[in-house]
């Protein structure tokens, strides 16, 4: 039976996901990823020094998570030469999953991979329902369907979004979520886990695991992407 299981996860594609080595909380920040994802790909952990293009050889997908800290961390993690490491992954055919922080980093400041949409803080604009950082449920439509997702000060997407499918939007109708082609951005946390909720306000909103599913299926779709 295990060499059966070892057969099978062999198989997997494999999904690099970006770890903040500089305290426990920061580490923590992927394992909602590795929770979701983990049954049906393999997940390769880098850190900051092992975004090398030899690293990422065999891997599908770059995953940028959320973060403790701001979007500006990222000049302390990626040097000019290490992000356009990750912009040339793309540019090659790789898929790029970023949630809160990891969606600002995809912005023309940082990484530079998103073709006019320029994510932005949710809570300043004009008519947004959230209007301070803070651990909260944000009202959205993802696909349809209404949702209450985690969030914290994370972004919407402005400029042209017309290379851009908006996938899940805010209370405002403002975007949420948006894919340029297997390039998937999203502000809230589809990725979030139960003791993520760990206030009474919150609480009532743990999804029990079905953001997890939605966060799968929508990762099947950015690698399918041709």
């Amino acid at each position: 039976m295990k060499v059966h299981v070892w057969l099978a996860r062999d198989k997997m594609k494999t999904l690099a996901l970006y770890e903040d080595d500089r305290d426990k909380e920061s580490i923590a920040c992927g394992d909602g990823i590795v929770e979701a994802l983990s049954p049906y790909y393999n997940i390769k952990i880098f850190r900051k020094e092992q975004c090398t293009q030899e690293n990422f050889k065999g891997v599908s997908m770059l995953i940028f998570p959320g973060g403790t800290g701001g979007s500006d961390d990222y000049f302390y993690m990626f040097p000019r030469k290490k992000g356009n490491i990750v912009a040339d992954f793309v540019k090659n055919g790789g898929a790029y999953l970023g949630i809160c922080v990891g969606a600002y980093w995809a912005g023309p400041d940082y990484f530079d991979i998103l073709d006019g949409a320029q994510p932005v803080q949710y809570i300043k604009r004009p008519t947004a329902d959230i209007m301070r950082s803070c651990n909260i449920a944000a009202r959205c439509v993802w696909k349809g369907e209404e949702e209450n997702i985690f969030f914290r000060d994370g972004c919407t997407f402005v400029g042209d979004l017309s290379k851009s499918e908006i996938i899940s939007t805010y209370y405002n109708k403002e975007p949420m979520c948006i894919r340029q082609g297997k390039i998937g951005v999203m502000g809230a946390c589809l990725d979030s886990l139960e003791w993520w909720y760990n206030n009474k306000t919150l609480k009532q909103y743990w999804h029990e695991g079905r953001h997890h599913k939605l966060l799968l299926e929508f990762v099947n779709e950015l690698i399918e992407q041709k």
